[in-house]
């Protein structure tokens, strides 16, 4: 939602000025939203939902002090690992993204929403159903190839298609709203006991393996298409878990089970920039908004950014650095502060968020229509919430939609409408079989559930 509600302010930057202040405010948002899950048990962002597990838990025993510590040092490391598996793969996947052609691109593309789907909390078919939709959402407006106007309802407002900002803004911010007006959110009345004496070193020093692991697994998921950081601090929490020796103890207030969740929760920054960077597939949901950013200021993600802007690439890696040094550094100057703000009244808080949202629906265009869509697409993930459905995949459907109709009718063009192009090409068949193992795997390990609502 920051990302959202802050694109409008880099329109009058220059393309590098614009990424760094893009990048400042990612990376420091992914530690932000730990800090409300360890104070208040109210986590900012997905990937610190698994936070709360043992934050929150250290403080009711009145160590909130070291719980943010370790969550800050974990992410800061985190960050700093999945930055150099960005540096080090990101050019490697770059040289092989040149042999994609639209086939590739069609088969990455359905990957990517395919996992999104297989890895979303709940049934994988509601998964695939909200891709869906977000798939249609993208088709909205005039078509490319034939120019004509699609799903618009016969209004002029929606010709021009779904923008991504009022679409996220509505799904993840106002939808939030709704759900904190109706469940009546209050803020906790007791001060977090943040006087106490901070973690040593030596007890930082014994989570060194736990944040290695978290970070390799936070950048390995990253950097699968739509995978998002809430899969790797889940995947890390159930592995940390498994390899403690205090296992019964996890939900108590166990170190290990905060470090590795909140160092894959960074690194996944760093992973979710390699798929952006090297074929212009959004790695989550704050890298569509970035994919957004980039395009609106003439830069197409991909393998030729790499050639022909390599002074740009050079700048996102020094700026997510840059980034989580001072998030480093101001997590310890503002953590009182940010505790006081959050002791601020649900309500008024509630009322801020909305504000903010029309404002950052409004200021994409100065369309008003773009309000009117943010708040329809607010009412949508409110009801999809009550229904258990994912809200993710339909605002990764709305981005890669128009890349997979675009590059499907390619590839059928080109081969003459033959569906046998993708099964031809070795890299488009190993995706496409894995996007289909990814869908069949819940029912085949579990036959019982074919049709079941929930797995």
């Amino acid at each position: 939602m920051a990302l959202a509600i802050l694109l409008p302010v880099t329109y009058a930057m220059s393309p590098i000025a614009a990424m760094v202040f893009l990048m400042a405010v990612f990376s420091a948002s992914v530690f932000g939203g730990s800090i409300s899950a360890i104070l208040i048990n109210i986590p900012g962002t997905p990937g610190a939902i698994v936070t709360q597990l043992e934050g929150y838990a250290m403080t009711c025993r009145g160590k909130a002090s070291e719980a943010l510590t370790y969550s800050l040092f974990s992410s800061t490391i985190g960050g700093i690992i999945g930055l150099i598996i960005l540096m080090l793969v990101a050019p490697i996947v770059a040289g092989a993204a040149m042999q994609f052609r639209s086939p590739e691109f069609t088969m990455a593309t359905v990957f990517g929403l395919t996992m999104l789907a297989y890895s979303t909390p709940g049934s994988t078919f509601r998964g695939v159903l909200s891709g869906a939709v977000g798939l249609l959402c993208g088709m909205v407006g005039f078509d490319l190839v034939t120019d004509v106007s699609r799903f618009d309802f016969g209004t002029s407002a929606l010709q021009s298609g779904i923008e991504l900002v009022p679409l996220t803004v509505g799904l993840f911010g106002l939808a939030e709203v709704l759900r904190g007006v109706e469940n009546n959110t209050t803020q906790t009345d007791r001060t977090p006991p943040l006087k106490a004496l901070t973690p040593s070193f030596a007890q930082l020093k014994r989570l060194w393996k736990t944040i290695l692991r978290g970070s390799a697994l936070g950048a390995i998921v990253g950097a699968i298409p739509a995978a998002g950081s809430a899969i790797a601090v889940a995947v890390s929490y159930a592995q940390e878990k498994r390899l403690s020796k205090r296992a019964d103890e996890f939900g108590t207030g166990v170190p290990e089970g905060l470090a590795g969740p909140e160092a894959a929760n960074n690194a996944c920054v760093g992973g979710a920039l390699v798929p952006l960077m090297t074929l212009g597939i959004p790695g989550d949901t704050m890298t569509a908004v970035l994919m957004g950013a980039l395009l609106i200021h003439g830069l197409r993600p991909g393998p030729l950014l790499f050639t022909e802007r390599p002074d740009f690439v050079a700048t996102v890696y020094v700026a997510l650095f840059l980034a989580l040094l001072l998030t480093f550094v101001l997590g310890f100057l503002l953590i009182r502060h940010f505790v006081r703000l959050m002791r601020t009244p649900s309500h008024i808080l509630l009322i801020i968020i909305a504000l903010l949202c029309v404002v950052g629906a409004f200021a994409i265009r100065n369309n008003v229509t773009d309000v009117y869509i943010m708040i329809a697409f607010g009412v949508i993930g409110y009801v999809m919430n009550k229904l258990e459905i994912p809200v993710a995949p339909l605002a990764f459907g709305l981005i890669l939609g128009p890349i997979l109709e675009e590059n499907l009718r390619r590839s059928l063009i080109i081969s003459d409408g033959s569906w046998m192009v993708f099964i031809e090409r070795p890299i488009a068949l190993t995706m496409l079989l894995l996007s289909l193992g990814a869908l069949f795997y819940p029912f085949l390990r579990n036959p019982g559930k074919l049709l079941s609502i929930n797995q």
